[in-house]
C-alpha cells in the first residue's frame, strides 16, 4: 500500500496563547491546503484575541538547533516567516535560508511582515522594520498590509511606490493586502517584475484575529505543493476568504478564522 506524503513548510512564528494568530494559525492554514507545517517558535507572546501585552523572543541558538535538526532529515519545500522577535533571530533565520537554498536554489520563502498587533504593540524588540531587514532580500514573496507597507516604505506614496521599494530591496514578489482600507471591498495587489495584478474581495463585517497569518501560510503551503505564484496567490486568497466567512467567536472582540475549511481543487 502506498502511503500518502505531504510537502513540508518550515515555519518561523510566535506562539499566540489565544490560538487565533501566530503558529497555530500557520499550522492550521498549511494543513488546510494540503501541506505539513514544521513549527519553530520565535517568540512567546502574552495576548488574547484582541491585544498583545508582551513578546518574549526565543534564544536564537535554540531556534537554529530546532530548525537544523528538521532540515537535516526532512525535505523542506517552502519556508514561511511570521514575527521574528528580534534582529538576532532574523539573522539566524536568514543564514539557515541561505544554507537551504544551497540544496534547493528555488526554495520559496514567504515573509509575512508582522510589525505590530492590530492595537499597536510592536512584535519585536527595537525597530521591527530593522529586525526584518536581513529577510526581505531573501523573500520570494512579502505580504505587508497597508499599515506595514507604510512603515516599511516611509518615503513611498501609494501601493505602487511601496511595492517598487520592496522589490528593489530584493523581494521577488509583493502582495499588499487591503484589509485595513475602506469601502465595501478589500483589494489585494500583487507586484513583481513586469507584473501588477489585483483581486477584489467582499469586505466582511467584524474584525478577525490572524487573517494575515492565514493568508501567508496558505500561500506558502500551496507554493510547497508546486503551484505557480499566481495560482498560489489566487487559491490562497480564496482559502482565506472562506476561513473568514466561516469564522467563529471565543469571546467578545476579534473572531477566529475557521482554517479547518477544506480548499477545493
Amino acid at each position: 500500500m502506498t502511503r500518502a506524503t505531504r510537502p513540508c513548510v518550515l515555519v518561523f512564528a510566535g506562539l499566540d496563547p489565544s490560538g487565533g494568530a501566530g503558529m497555530q494559525a500557520d499550522i492550521e492554514a498549511i494543513g488546510g491546503v494540503g501541506a505539513h507545517a514544521l513549527p519553530i517558535i520565535t517568540a512567546l507572546t502574552v495576548q488574547d484575541n484582541d491585544r498583545v501585552f508582551a513578546v518574549n523572543p526565543v534564544d536564537p541558538a535554540i531556534l537554529r538547533h530546532q530548525a537544523q535538526v528538521l532540515a537535516d532529515k526532512i525535505p523542506i519545500a517552502a519556508v514561511k516567516i511570521g514575527i521574528v522577535g528580534n534582529r538576532a533571530n532574523a539573522a539566524e533565520i536568514a543564514d539557515l535560508i541561505r544554507e537551504l537554498r544551497q540544496r534547493k536554489p528555488e526554495l520559496p520563502v514567504v515573509l509575512d511582515t508582522v510589525l505590530g498587533s492590530g492595537h499597536g504593540y510592536a512584535l519585536s524588540d527595537g525597530g521591527p522594520e530593522r529586525a526584518l531587514a536581513p529577510l526581505i532580500s531573501l523573500a520570494t514573496l512579502i505580504t505587508p498590509n497597508l499599515l506595514e507597507a507604510t512603515r516599511l516604505c516611509p518615503d513611498a506614496v501609494g501601493a505602487d511606490e511601496q511595492a517598487q521599494h520592496l522589490l528593489s530591496a530584493g523581494s521577488e514578489n509583493v502582495l499588499i493586502k487591503g484589509g485595513h482600507g475602506e469601502g465595501s471591498s478589500v483589494t489585494n495587489r500583487w507586484f513583481a517584475k513586469g507584473i501588477a495584478e489585483a483581486w477584489n474581495w467582499p469586505r466582511l463585517p467584524g474584525e478577525f484575529h490572524g487573517s494575515g497569518c492565514t493568508l501567508a501560510s496558505a500561500i506558502a503551503g500551496l507554493l510547497a505543493k508546486g503551484l505557480a505564484m499566481y495560482d498560489a496567490l489566487e487559491r490562497g486568497q480564496s482559502f482565506c476568504q472562506e476561513a473568514l466567512s466561516s469564522s467563529y467567536a471565543i469571546a467578545p472582540g476579534q473572531r477566529m478564522p475557521n482554517r479547518r475549511c477544506v480548499l477545493r481543487d
